[in-house]
């Protein structure tokens, strides 16, 4: 009788070559039996292998199918396949995730379903997408009106639109000094100035805006008030209520981009302070995965034609499959259980942090997925970085985050999201050995 180890050998090379592809459906067992030539017992042990190996995984009453990829001990979105530990990439994954959005979206792919969900769909998504986000992103001091919601294909898209729609080529921006990366190369592409604004331990400081608002016209102001990026900061309620009353009198519109609020929802947005003059941005890029996504922006009236065009020019409106998909998604309670996994999870790294940082001078909120490590001396941002990568470990320096010419710390961040939670505790002992180090030392080596 053919050894069942071969025959499940021929199988892992026709995985790895690709003529069966993730998602395959492998033969029913009696079907393979008769192709290979093999016993039904033969089969049943390849089945099993090819599990056990982690290439397949049977569904009851449905079949047998090829992974979307090997199983780790980790969950998705970890680690590259090189084995370099990501602490930049920041996309937080827990267990529960995989099964809870597979039960969620199996009722979309139904033939008459799934075909209706392959329409084109516009900015405004529909009514059933627009009520599962205001009700996602209501607080018990501001609940968003369903009409105000229009959708991009992810945030970064809604976050482009609003720059678009508020501030024209050659109009100034004004942004905390230390910003969301990819809002920097957003405004560049748009042709929009951006001005650094002073933050504090309370965040945004309000008198930089009218500052920054005496010294030239300033068309708007992007930020992130709550668990900021990358100092996790965030702006208490009085001072979000003295910010608004400065927008309000200036006549300046704010961009608050709430991407991780979802870890906290201790404070109202800033949205519920001056509901007429802020556009709130989100996604479900944190609070699910990054790969099937969908950006949304809460929109003052005044401004929802302006924003609806810049989704329309930019080619950035949503996939109908994919709005669906959140529909359901935020429907069902999947979203909301998720969230509540990643809430635990990232009690759970920052414990991790403090175990093997707790020396350093750090700043952080025991809710946030990332961490700001102002660096001992005689340490410099680039080296440190530089030093790290050589022990296959990638951190963000502070410079990418800061704006103009605003001189920044020596600093890093660390996303905590990516890698197994042994996997970072491992990282993160070996960054402390290092900064207790001297760069001098890595000349020795």
């Amino acid at each position: 009788m053919e050894s069942y180890r071969r025959v499940a050998d021929e199988v892992t090379a026709e995985i790895a070559a690709g003529r069966l592809r993730p998602g395959d459906r492998l033969p029913p067992q009696r079907d393979f039996a008769r192709q290979r030539g093999i016993a039904n017992s033969t089969v049943a042990r390849v089945y099993a292998e090819l599990n056990r190996r982690g290439l397949t995984v049977g569904e009851v009453g449905r079949g047998t199918f090829v992974r979307a990829s090997v199983r780790h001990s980790g969950p998705a979105f970890t680690e590259p396949g090189d084995s370099r530990v990501d602490l930049e990439l920041n996309y937080p994954v827990v267990p529960e995730q995989p099964r809870l959005l597979a039960d969620g979206i199996r009722s979309l792919l139904r033939p008459d379903v799934l075909l209706s969900s392959m329409r084109p769909v516009g900015a405004a998504g529909t009514p059933q997408a627009r009520d599962a986000v205001a009700e996602l992103l209501a607080h018990r001091e501001w609940r968003p009106d369903p009409a105000r919601v229009l959708f991009a294909g992810n945030g970064r898209q809604a976050i482009a639109a609003a720059v678009a729609a508020l501030v024209p080529p050659g109009g100034r921006l004004g942004v905390e000094e230390l910003t969301y990366p990819v809002l920097k190369t957003i405004a560049g592409r748009l042709g929009v100035t951006l001005v650094p604004l002073t933050v504090d331990q309370n965040g945004l400081v309000p008198e930089a805006v009218a500052e920054a608002a005496r010294r030239a016209p300033l068309k708007a102001v992007y930020l992130q008030p709550t668990l900021h990026n990358p100092l996790s900061v965030s702006m208490p309620a009085g001072r979000r209520a003295e910010l608004a009353e400065l927008l309000g009198r200036l006549g300046v519109r704010a961009i608050e981009d709430t991407i991780w609020s979802f870890l906290s929802d201790d404070l109202p947005p800033l949205a519920a302070f001056a509901p007429e003059h802020v556009i709130v941005i989100d996604s479900l890029s944190k609070r699910l995965a990054p790969g099937l996504t969908i950006g949304f922006a809460v929109v003052p009236e005044a401004a929802v034609a302006g924003v609806t065009a810049a989704l329309h020019s930019g080619g950035w409106t949503p996939m109908r499959f994919a709005l669906e998909a959140a529909t359901k998604w935020t429907t069902d309670g999947v979203v909301r259980a998720v969230t509540r996994g990643k809430r635990r999870e990232a009690v759970a790294r920052q414990e991790i942090v403090a175990r093997r940082l707790g020396g350093f001078t750090l700043r952080s909120d025991p809710r946030s997925y990332y961490c700001w490590w102002e660096l001992p001396p005689p340490w410099r941002a680039d080296t440190f970085v530089a030093a790290a990568a050589r022990h296959g470990i990638a951190v963000t320096p502070a410079a990418a985050f800061a704006v103009g010419n605003y001189r920044a710390p020596n600093a890093v961040r660390l996303g905590l999201a990516s890698p197994p939670a042994e996997t970072l505790e491992r990282a993160l002992t070996t960054l402390a050995g290092l900064a207790a180090s001297s760069p001098e030392d890595l000349l020795a080596e």
